[in-house]
C-alpha cells in the first residue's frame, strides 16, 4: 500500500478540522479578535519561530545525503535569515518592541509543542520530524485557503489582521506549503503501515498541540 499526506489528514480527519477551524483564526479572519489575544500570539509566535529554527539545525544534522543537507540548510537559514526578521518588523507594527520580544516568558504551550519536535527528531529521523513540523506548515497554507472560502472572512483595511492573512495566502508561503506535501509525499509512499502507524501518532499528537497553542493566544495564557 501507498500512502501519502493526505492518508495522515484522513487518519486525523477531527482533531486536523478542529485546528483549521479553530476559534482564534475564525476570529481574526472575520476581525472581531481582541487585539491583546493577537499580541499574546505574536509573542510566542516569535518564540517558535527561534525553536523552529532550531528543529531545522538539527535536521541539517540529521541529513544523510547532499540533497537532504542542502533541503535543511535552506530551512534553517529562511527561517534565521528571513521570517525572524519579517515577525520582529510585524510585531514592531502591533507595538511590541524587539527588546520586548527578548524578555518573553514562554507559555506552556509554546514549550509543549516545540519541545515535541525537538523530541521527536532527536528520537527519529528526518521523516519523523517533518511530520511534527506539518500541521505547522502545510497546516497555515490549509488554514488560509479554508478562510478564504468562508462567507464570515473580512479581507482589506476592514479587518486589522489583513497582513496576517495576506500572508499565508501569498505564493511563496503557498509554495513552500506544496514542496513540504510533495517531500512528504515521496517517502510516504514506501512506508510500510506498521511505520505509517507510528507517523499517525506523531501527526495526531502535533496536531493536538498546535490546537493549544491557538487556544492559549485566545485565552492568552502563559
Amino acid at each position: 500500500m501507498s500512502y501519502c499526506f493526505d492518508d495522515l489528514r484522513k487518519a486525523c480527519r477531527e482533531d486536523w478540522d478542529a485546528y483549521v477551524q479553530h476559534a482564534f483564526v475564525r476570529e481574526l479572519a472575520a476581525g472581531t479578535l481582541e487585539s491583546e489575544a493577537f499580541r499574546h500570539y505574536l509573542k510566542q509566535d516569535y518564540l517558535f519561530l527561534i525553536h523552529f529554527g532550531r528543529a531545522y539545525a538539527l535536521a541539517t544534522y540529521k541529513s544523510r545525503n547532499i540533497t537532504e543537507l542542502r533541503h535543511s540548510l535552506e530551512g534553517l537559514k529562511t527561517i534565521i535569515d528571513v521570517e525572524l526578521g519579517l515577525h520582529v518588523d510585524y510585531c514592531r507594527e502591533w507595538g511590541i518592541s524587539e527588546e520586548d520580544l527578548a524578555r518573553l516568558p514562554e507559555a506552556r504551550a509554546t514549550m509543549a509543542y516545540t519541545r515535541y519536535v525537538l523530541d521527536t527528531g532527536n528520537r527519529g529521523d528526518l521523516l519523523d520530524m517533518h511530520v511534527a513540523l506539518a500541521p505547522c506548515l502545510v497546516g497555515y497554507g490549509e488554514i488560509s485557503n479554508w478562510l478564504n472560502a468562508q462567507p464570515f472572512t473580512v479581507r482589506g483595511d476592514a479587518n486589522p489582521y489583513e497582513k496576517w492573512l495576506a500572508m499565508y495566502e501569498s505564493e511563496a508561503f503557498q509554495g513552500a506549503m506544496r514542496a513540504e506535501i510533495a517531500w512528504l509525499d515521496e517517502r510516504l509512499a514506501s512506508v510500510t503501515p506498521e511505520r505509517f502507524a507510528e507517523l499517525t501518532t506523531i501527526f495526531r499528537d502535533a496536531t493536538r498541540l498546535e490546537i493549544a497553542f491557538w487556544q492559549m493566544g485566545l485565552d492568552r495564557s502563559l
